[in-house]
């Protein structure tokens, strides 16, 4: 699909996405009406609250104070708080629909939804959602961070746990996204010279899917042991703004978590493992397609593809740990989606690198010609 048949579609889906989580942002509020403990209990009107601080426009009430929340009334320095946040929420809206907008294209134009790709085109629209407002809320964090008063004060903790605050609702919006997306595209393709999925040879494909699902390993069954992610995340010094990167550190580079089954049954054990092994079959599957779904391979497309597919296993490995849970008796409802979307900023640094792995062995097994060089 060429670029001028994408860029419909991709802007649709952008500013779709973005007026969603505007939306869901702006009806934080309502959530503090009286009658929502008609509706909800509280428990899970918390929950949902949480769900949606991170797209909210409206600042936190501590922030009209002196010291974001320090008690003193001072009217001149909370405005400066409250648009100090404005400002934030400006560049995370904005960062949102740009970057769903730049992967969207890229998946459109190299992963067009016709000739058997559509419900391909349709996960990786999905999974990219979550990666769109997880880079979104990356970007804006040191804005929001500074507009709490004391940016200063263990800044990296406070930076990995602004990322990790995007939400499940992001993974909603995005589902949404997508199928509106597809269905533009595929109007805007109609009449396009068709693009047949090309032949890769089978021993090809599979060995640089093996090596993309190796990369995605290592951090899920290697660095997320829980000893070894103990070890990153205080093995890292220093001193001054840039102290205590363990947090971050560990956002960014671990899937999972898990520990050997001394401190539970061995069934237990072996059932949640279940859900970590579903994960990398869903990596491998994605990647061992996703050659023959390119209309030409190139690093950039195949690092999203990458991408897309280890969020895709991340969300299939999630809604698996959604049928084993037994607290939503307990939590409520609601609680049972809240670790929906966990882990996108690992599977962003994870994914990278797992498309170069899979490019690489690509390219020397021998999978595609010499004419799908990177651009």
């Amino acid at each position: 699909m060429t670029y001028r048949r994408a860029v419909i579609p991709a802007l649709v889906g952008s500013l779709l996405i973005t007026l969603l989580l505007w939306w869901a942002g702006a009806s934080a509020q309502a959530l503090q009406l009286r009658g929502t403990s008609s509706v909800f209990d509280a428990q899970s009107a918390s929950e949902l609250r949480r769900w949606l601080a991170p797209w909210s426009y409206d600042p936190p009430a501590e922030l009209l104070s002196d010291g974001a929340g320090s008690g003193g009334p001072a009217p001149s320095g909370g405005t400066q708080y409250a648009d100090l946040y404005s400002t934030a929420m400006q560049i995370r809206f904005l960062a949102v629909f740009a970057f769903f907008l730049a992967g969207a294209l890229l998946l459109l134009r190299r992963m067009p939804p016709a000739q058997g790709r559509t419900p391909a085109t349709l996960l990786a629209l999905w999974a990219w959602g979550p990666v769109a407002g997880t880079l979104a809320v990356t970007v804006s964090a040191p804005w929001l961070i500074a507009s709490r008063g004391h940016g200063s004060y263990r800044f990296l903790p406070q930076l990995a746990g602004v990322i990790a605050s995007s939400g499940p609702v992001v993974v909603f919006a995005a589902l949404s996204t997508a199928l509106l997306t597809v269905l533009v595209a595929r109007v805007t393709a109609k009449g396009a010279e068709p693009l047949p999925r090309q032949s890769v040879p089978p021993r090809a494909a599979r060995l640089a899917a093996s090596a993309g699902t190796v990369v995605i390993a290592l951090s899920l069954v290697v660095l997320s042991y829980q000893s070894v992610a103990a070890w990153i995340q205080t093995s890292s010094g220093g001193g001054g703004l840039l102290s205590e990167p363990g947090d971050l550190l560990r956002e960014w580079l671990l899937l999972g978590g898990w520990t050997g089954p001394a401190t539970s049954p061995l069934g237990d054990w072996l059932l949640y493992r279940t859900a970590d092994v579903l994960l990398l079959a869903v990596v491998w599957w994605a990647l061992r397609l996703l050659p023959g779904l390119l209309t030409r391979t190139t690093v950039p497309a195949t690092v999203v593809g990458a991408i897309c597919a280890t969020v895709l296993g991340l969300l299939a490995s999630q809604l698996l740990h959604m049928t084993m849970d037994d607290t939503v008796d307990v939590w409520g409802p609601v609680y049972l989606f809240s670790r929906l979307g966990e882990g996108v900023p690992a599977a962003v640094t994870c994914g990278v690198a797992a498309g170069l792995a899979t490019f690489v062995t690509l390219r020397l097994a021998g999978g595609r010609k010499a004419d799908d060089l990177p651009g």
